[in-house]
């Protein structure tokens, strides 16, 4: 019988919602510990995290390549302003297209960011 899929597009596929719901809860969390970071709703929780996840997947990589030089003279440490930029990017996005999420500034995001990529990865590691 031949596969409609084959079985490396069933496993990126998987990898890619693993990752989407390990946003998702890690966004939830992150919007229960840090004031400043509002989510409205399970629906904001679920549209925020496809975009988180999409911006991860497409501005994430060219950001860190870009960032290489400062990354070097920080010692690592401007990763840190790049996921905070990252996850002020999701904020004003989800704002575009109107979802219920919001990041009340520059400290909100700075706190938001390291908890964000902590707690989804303990989660994608979970779902995996």
């Amino acid at each position: 019988m031949v596969a409609l899929i084959s079985e490396q597009t069933v496993q990126r596929l998987w990898r890619l919602v693993a990752r989407w719901a390990a946003n998702a809860g890690a966004l939830w969390v992150a919007s229960l510990v840090i004031r400043g970071i509002e989510l409205e709703g399970w629906q904001a929780v679920l549209a925020a995290a496809a975009i988180f996840t999409g911006v991860g997947l497409v501005v994430w990589p060219l950001a860190i390549r870009l960032s290489c030089p400062l990354q070097c003279l920080t010692l690592g440490l401007f990763t840190w302003v790049v996921s905070a930029a990252m996850l002020a990017l999701t904020a004003w996005l989800s704002g575009q297209f109107s979802v219920g999420f919001s990041v009340d500034g520059p400290i909100a995001a700075f706190l938001g960011a390291p908890l964000v990529g902590i707690i989804s990865f303990v989660f994608e590691r979970v779902l995996r």
